[in-house]
């Protein structure tokens, strides 16, 4: 061996000896100055957890993207949405194992018109943690679902039959997801049905006020829509010519006293017998102050029109009559609020339609 290449040796050896005797120092100065904060966690890190504390820990790392069912049910809010209620409909809840989109309910939006009463879909929203109707193409993200089928509407009471194929299908999107479900029984559904049909019924009056012109002649249909529109009155799709609230729902409604619907095309040449003020005593809000606002505007048409307010057999209405009216009105708006069924509310506005 050369003499270069021992002195190449001994340099080589000399810097591997440095960097050792470098790096001890560099680990003892580290030790004297975090020795102390490492010591102090050393059991929290490395001996053994209580049982408790494990517990602890797991339920702090659970993903908080996966709520479980509890979680769902417990952490629903009180106000939910208002397309559903327990009076009016037979709803099933469904919570599925992971979070879902309204994809989750596309058997829903392919059947939805097969029961004869409405269908509407409430979800949990997943940000908001609110409860809100749930439309096909939403993209929000959902823990849980509402499934509702309207028990009953102006046309009748749903079927059992119509009840069974709902909770079929329901069942059916439940174990798509994999969820836990709430399904009422059929029976009782069908039951409760018909005794809010009967009740329904019962209550169900829509008070007409006649304007027929005096001495027999007839009224031109241009004439009634100026008039119609100076109080405020704008023509709708059935026809009418209607008053609508700060919400746009109908407060009374000015129609033909025969079958002919008004419409823009015709008004030049269209002329009526008569005309019918008309009150949905369910659908209104105090129906017993929209009914003497009505016979207020009633008098202002007549007026305006040269004609007369009389009943369905054309005797003119007194004061005795328009009070005997009145009470009706005042009775059913009682009977509703004992079957709470509060006039004008959403759940009314769903069941007389």
């Amino acid at each position: 061996m050369s003499e270069l290449q021992i002195s190449l040796l001994g340099i080589g050896a000399a810097v591997i000896v440095v960097v050792y005797l470098y790096n001890f120092w560099l680990q003892r100065q580290y030790q004297r100055r975090y020795g102390d904060t490492f010591k102090k966690h050393e059991d929290a890190l490395y001996h053994d957890i209580s049982s408790e504390h494990l517990e602890t820990l797991m339920e702090e790392s659970e993903p908080v993207h996966k709520p479980s069912v509890e979680k769902a049910r417990i952490t629903a809010p009180d106000k939910a949405c208002n397309l559903l209620d327990e009076m009016s409909d037979y709803i099933v809840e469904i919570f599925p194992i992971g979070l879902v989109n309204a994809d989750a309910l596309e058997p829903l939006w392919e059947r939805r018109f097969d029961f004869g009463k409405n269908v509407n879909a409430c979800g949990q929203n997943v940000t908001t943690g609110n409860w809100e109707k749930v439309i096909a193409d939403s993209h929000v993200t959902y823990s849980a679902f509402k499934l509702g089928l309207q028990l009953a509407n102006r046309s009748g009471a749903v079927t059992a039959a119509r009840l069974s194929d709902f909770r079929d299908l329901a069942r059916e999107i439940a174990a798509h997801l994999q969820a836990e479900t709430t399904i009422p029984e059929v029976e009782q559904a069908a039951a409760r049905a018909l005794q809010l049909d009967t009740f329904c019924a019962e209550v169900d009056q829509m008070i007409g006020i006649n304007l027929l012109p005096n001495g027999g002649i007839t009224l031109g249909a241009n004439e009634v829509a100026q008039v119609a529109q100076q109080h405020g009155m704008k023509l709708q799709a059935d026809g009418a010519f209607h008053l609508l609230d700060s919400r746009g729902y109908t407060l009374y409604s000015l129609c033909n006293v025969e079958s002919t619907p008004f419409q823009h095309h015709t008004f030049n040449h269209m002329r009526v017998k008569g005309l019918t003020l008309l009150l949905d005593v369910p659908r209104v809000e105090k129906p017993v102050q929209q009914f003497d606002e009505m016979v207020g505007l009633a008098r202002d048409l007549s007026a305006a029109l040269g004609a007369s307010l009389v009943d369905d057999h054309r005797v003119v209405l007194g004061e005795v009559s328009i009070a005997q009216i009145r009470a009706q009105v005042a009775a059913i708006d009682a009977r509703m609020q004992l079957g709470d069924i509060q006039p004008g509310s959403a759940r009314a506005r769903r069941l007389f339609e």
